[in-house]
């Protein structure tokens, strides 16, 4: 009589916690428990029942939690309008520079983009540490937030509220996309876009909490409460967020894993996903930053911390339908579709906007469509990864890496495009308060994230024939 029993072995665990969804041996489709055969049961032997994959009440709790921080980390860091309006507005920093003072949001998204790969491989060598990486990294960043409470000049924000919450948030939130194959194979890219939609879901309701407490409160004591609040909800989260397989452990001098090939990260599928991520990058970063000042300057303050809001949650909708949609339909065009609505939503709805009636639609269909472009990165990161599946949070993060150089660019060239129009109007109404060489700029790179959309599609076509 056979018997099936969860016997993994160390190098089964390392190999699939990085992605895999069953271990090296075979393994029984769609039974409840991934396993491998035993001729008969051992006496002492520990069984230890994996928790289903795909469904059950561990792995939407794992879902729910990581929306959660998802929510914390990004959704706070996307509203960074509201205090780059309130630098720009009160003292001490009104008199700065307002490229320096947008200098602070983009570093912070740099830095949360960019060290994803380097954690990946952090966390892959030392997956043992990954939970004690993410209680200290909650301490950092609550340290730089209250701190930052005490800043007086635009260089300390920027190293707080910019450097210090960028890197402490890198460490928070990537052990969810790590852990995430661990418990969602069929329905990963539904799972991924409810996990996303915690961006949108905070940029919706944060811009007017930060308002509410700006106004009442001052900017002190904002950023203090924020701090407590972004402790307790991210640390009662963190609770949710645990590995599905059970975490390697490794004895003193015994071989851990390596870094993966970096074949990878020049193979065409990759090469083109990347750069397309790039260049959507461009698109998307100068309206998150720029949306609620133009929008200012047409309307009232009200208006635009509703603009932003709109923007934000539109992001949801976008994260989730379009995750689903990769699911069911080849991600490369979902990415076309993506891409090319925002085109037209820049150019003609934000091109032609000089009050709220183009403003709200342009934030409601931009924010869905070019917002929801990351949740075809879970499915294109087990594409890119290939006949190694196990290495899909290493492409996913290389991935990271090219968004957050378009992170750091597409605002600085806006900010200069700005500055060069700034008062002016291109003509027949188009472009106002000097945003018409940003408009389209933003519409010229949502058109050519199209384009490398087909090629993507072209390219993974290739490599699966």
């Amino acid at each position: 009589m056979a018997y099936e029993l969860p016997t993994l072995t160390i190098s089964d665990v390392a190999s699939i916690q990085q992605g895999s969804t069953r271990p090296s041996s075979p393994a029984r489709s769609g039974s409840r428990v991934s396993v491998l055969r035993h001729a008969e049961p051992q006496d002492g032997t520990t069984v230890q029942e994996l928790a289903p994959l795909d469904r059950g009440f561990s792995a939407w709790t794992f879902c729910a939690c990581g929306f959660v921080v998802e929510m914390m980390v990004w959704g706070f860091l996307f509203s960074y309008g509201i205090f780059q309006e309130y630098y720009t507005s009160h003292p001490p920093f009104n008199n700065s520079s307002q490229v320096a003072i947008a200098a602070v949001g983009t570093v912070g998204l740099g830095i949360q983009y960019g060290e994803v790969l380097f954690l990946s491989v952090l966390f892959r060598r030392y997956p043992d540490y990954m939970r004690p990486a993410m209680w200290c990294a909650l301490v950092l960043y609550f340290v730089c937030l209250v701190g930052s409470s005490f800043a007086t000049k635009v260089w300390q924000l920027i190293l707080l509220q910019g450097v210090g919450l960028g890197f402490s948030g890198g460490f928070m939130y990537l052990p969810v996309m790590i852990l995430l194959p661990q418990w969602f194979s069929e329905r990963r890219g539904l799972a991924g876009g409810i996990i996303f939609a915690g961006t949108g879901v905070g940029g919706f309701v944060f811009p007017f909490m930060l308002n509410s407490l700006l106004n009442n409160l001052g900017l002190r004591w904002t950023l203090r409460i924020w701090a407590v609040m972004t402790c307790v909800s991210t640390g009662i989260a963190f609770i949710g967020v645990r590995p599905r397989l059970p975490v390697a452990r490794y004895r003193d001098g015994q071989r851990r894993p390596l870094a993966p090939r970096v074949g990878l990260f020049k193979s065409p599928l990759f090469l083109s996903f990347s750069l397309t991520c790039l260049v959507q990058g461009l698109s998307y970063f100068p309206v998150s930053l720029y949306i609620a000042s133009f929008t200012q300057t047409v309307a009232t303050p009200l208006t635009a911390t509703v603009v932003l809001s709109l923007f934000n949650s539109a992001g949801v909708f976008g994260q989730v339908i379009l995750g689903h949609l990769t699911d069911r339909f080849a991600y490369p065009w979902v990415m076309f579709f993506s891409s090319v609505g925002s085109a037209l939503a820049a150019f003609f709805l934000w091109g032609f906007a000089s009050g709220p009636a183009l403003i709200y639609p342009f934030a409601i269909v931009f924010g869905a469509l070019s917002g929801g472009f990351s949740s075809v990165w879970p499915n294109a990161a087990v594409d890119c990864a290939g006949r190694t599946p196990e290495n899909a949070d290493i492409t996913y993060a290389g991935t990271a890496l090219f968004k957050g150089v378009s992170a750091v660019i597409g605002p600085i060239v806006s900010g200069v495009l700005l500055e060069a129009g700034k008062s002016t109007t291109l003509g027949h109404g188009y472009g106002r308060a000097g945003y018409g060489a940003v408009e389209i700029f933003v519409g010229s790179c949502a058109l050519a994230t199209g384009v490398g959309s087909i090629v993507v599609a072209a390219t993974r076509q290739r490599v699966q024939s």
